[in-house]
């Protein structure tokens, strides 16, 4: 199983061997830990719970729970399996080392947030006339009819915009330096700098 969770640094580019230059995007991969594993058994379903850098400030309970990993992350998320195996047992831990240069990787994070915008930046529409008797520079327009006297949901309206889980798929590993625990990307990665990025190899 490929996956890793890591904290956005930046972009920057590289040349690659046939002189082409990439824009790629630098992720921290520190080592993680796998905090627990749930089966379909006992939890409905198979997946490993992933330990992220360390916290100095956990409660009661959160000790308990990773007292058997030995392990004290700061960021914990869950990743789906089909299948577990001897190697994912709790306080093992996953790296860098599980990629290579050219798998092609999926990545997931939190989009930036925008706060709340109008249908012109959230949905790009047009805007209106600037000229004599134009008075709808910026509004929307008209948002529904005599019937059925509703708004349907799912309009395209003003609202809040980002701050959303997105993925990216068909990403290439372009980079990958064990001694700074630093993995490259291809292309641009969502989020902002120092945000979580969940790395997921592509089957």
């Amino acid at each position: 199983m490929k996956a890793l969770l890591t904290r956005k640094l930046g972009m920057t580019s590289i040349i690659s061997q046939d002189g082409a230059v990439r824009a790629i995007t630098l992720l921290s991969a520190s080592p993680n830990t796998i905090t627990q594993v749930k089966n379909s058994e006992t939890d409905g379903y198979q997946a490993l719970q992933l330990g992220f850098e360390s916290s100095k400030k956990l409660s009661q309970p959160e000790l308990g729970h990773f007292k058997k990993s030995k392990a004290t992350p700061k960021v914990v998320k869950e990743v789906r399996v089909n299948e577990i195996d001897e190697s994912m047992s709790v306080g093992s831990q996953l790296s860098v080392e599980s990629f290579e240069i050219g798998d092609t990787v999926k990545v997931q994070a939190t989009s930036k947030g925008k706060g709340w915008a109008g249908t012109i930046k959230r949905h790009n529409f047009q805007r209106g006339r600037k000229t004599h008797g134009g008075r709808s520079y910026r509004r929307p327009g008209s948002i529904g009819s005599m019937f059925p006297q509703k708004i349907f949901k799912g309009k395209k309206m003003a609202g809040q915009m980002g701050h959303e889980t997105v993925t990216t798929k068909n990403l290439k590993v372009a980079l990958i330096n064990n001694e700074l625990q630093v993995i490259g990307v291809t292309g641009s990665v969502p989020g902002p700098r120092k945000g979580i990025v969940m790395i997921l190899g592509d089957k």
